[in-house]
Parts: structure tokens; C-alpha cells; sequence
């Protein structure tokens, strides 16, 4: 009972301050990094679907190249690679920036196959309702493309949440990073880390859980935003038949007809 007690000797009220900063460039990373990657890798999607030739081949390069690098790699030539060449990013961005570039690539995966998913016919009728190219794919295509999308990006939202742990290797200040000074300090690293993994778990699973229930309303078909919900209700409110007639008083009025 003596070792298991002194296996949990780390004081943990004096590094609360520094976890909490932790955590918050944790959640700080993945936010600006999974925007950043949903829209860039919304360009590459189009890019991938665009008429030029030029264009797509120059999204398959950037798509194939990412895919196949691993992500390391990618966090150390941003950091220390660019350093060399005389472009000095703070460790915040070049963070964000390798996290960006690398699932930005999967994510344009994701996102052509959602679009390339939508039926033809759905562009027809857009173009038969008098909308243009824009007006096409932001009212028609769109829409139905998040709504395939959605499981995958999910899935890349909280995988680049737990990859934010790599950016130790450039003392990002993040989790793992707050970790590795406690284990340093302290020389416990089974416990520490062991806390660090819950902490990533207590971050991950609930995440993944809203995420998964939001997937499952959009499949139910509930409108997300609040003008696409009151148009739903108008449209109900409009299809919804009128009052009926009371059998007595429809006897009443043919018999005055008479």
C-alpha cells in the first residue's frame, strides 16, 4: 500500500496553472488548424473537380504528396526546414501551418467524393429553377455534400486533435509537451503520462460523442442553422391542409343550394 502511495507523488496543484494553459493551446491548435484545413482542403476539392486540366493535376500532386508523408516529417521541415531557408515561424504557426497542409489532403478526399456523390439531376434542376453556378452548388450541392461528408470529417477532427500531441517534438507547449516538463521535474513519468492519456481521452471521447449525434440528426434530416429550420417550418406551415368541412354543415349548404 506504502509503493502504491508513493506512486502517486506528483503534485499536481503545482502544475494546475500550467495544464490549464496546456490544455487551452491544445484546444487552440486543433480549432485554428481544423478550419483552416476544411477550407483548404475545400480549394483542393474543387480544384480536383475543376474542367482545367492544369488545375486537377496540381491538387492530385499536393493530395498525393501530403497522404504520403508522414506528419512528423511535415511538422519538422515546416519548423526547423524553413528556418534554414531563412523563413523563421513562430512554434503556434507552424504548428497549425503542418497540420493544415497534411489534413487538408485527406480532407479533400473526403470532400469530392461527398460532391461527386450528388446526382446530376440535381444540378438540372438547379439550373431549370434559374440559379447559377454559384447559386448551384452553395443552395443545391452543398448542402447534400456536408451531409455525406460529415462522418469522414468528423473522423479527421478528432484524429488531428490527438496528433496535436506530436508537436512535443518542437516544444509547442501543448499537453504532451506540459508532460514531458512535469516527467522531468518529477521522474514519474508511468503516472504522468497516464494522466496526460486520460486527459486526451476526456477530450476525445466526449467530442467524438457530439459529433456522432450530430451525424445522426443530419441523417435524420434536421436543419443545422436557424433561417434553414424557419424555412422548413414555413414550408410545413404552407403544405399543412386547410380546415375541413363539418359533415352537418356540407349537408346544410347543399340543401340551401337546392
Amino acid at each position: 500500500m506504502s509503493d502504491l502511495a508513493a506512486f502517486f507523488e506528483v503534485p499536481w496543484s503545482d502544475y494546475r496553472s500550467d495544464l490549464v494553459d496546456a490544455l487551452w493551446r491544445t484546444v487552440s491548435y486543433t480549432v485554428v488548424s481544423f478550419v483552416g484545413a476544411v477550407l483548404l482542403g475545400l480549394a483542393v476539392a474543387l480544384l480536383r473537380l475543376s474542367r482545367a486540366w492544369a488545375a486537377r493535376a496540381a491538387a492530385a500532386v499536393y493530395t498525393e504528396v501530403f497522404k504520403n508523408v508522414p506528419l512528423l516529417a511535415i511538422i519538422f521541415l515546416t519548423y526547423f526546414g524553413l528556418a534554414s531557408a531563412g523563413v523563421r515561424l513562430d512554434v503556434f504557426t507552424a504548428g497549425c501551418l503542418s497540420l493544415v497542409v497534411f489534413y487538408a489532403a485527406y480532407l479533400s478526399e473526403i470532400f469530392r467524393a461527398a460532391i461527386s456523390g450528388v446526382h446530376a439531376g440535381q444540378t438540372e434542376a438547379g439550373e431549370a429553377l434559374g440559379l447559377g453556378r454559384a447559386g448551384i452548388f452553395g443552395h443545391v450541392i452543398l448542402p447534400q455534400a456536408v451531409r455525406q461528408a460529415l462522418p469522414g470529417t468528423n473522423t479527421m477532427l478528432v484524429d488531428l486533435l490527438k496528433s496535436t500531441s506530436l508537436l512535443v517534438t518542437v516544444s509547442a507547449a501543448e499537453l504532451m509537451s506540459e508532460g514531458r516538463l512535469i516527467t522531468s521535474a518529477t521522474f514519474r513519468a508511468l503516472e504522468v503520462y497516464l494522466v496526460i492519456s486520460a486527459v486526451y481521452f476526456a477530450l476525445c471521447y466526449p467530442l467524438s460523442q457530439l459529433l456522432l449525434l450530430l451525424e445522426r440528426r443530419v441523417r435524420a434530416g434536421v436543419p443545422l442553422s436557424p433561417w434553414r429550420r424557419r424555412r422548413l417550418n414555413a414550408a410545413r406551415a404552407l403544405l399543412a391542409p386547410g380546415p375541413t368541412v363539418p359533415v352537418g354543415d356540407d349537408t346544410d349548404m347543399k340543401a340551401g343550394a337546392v
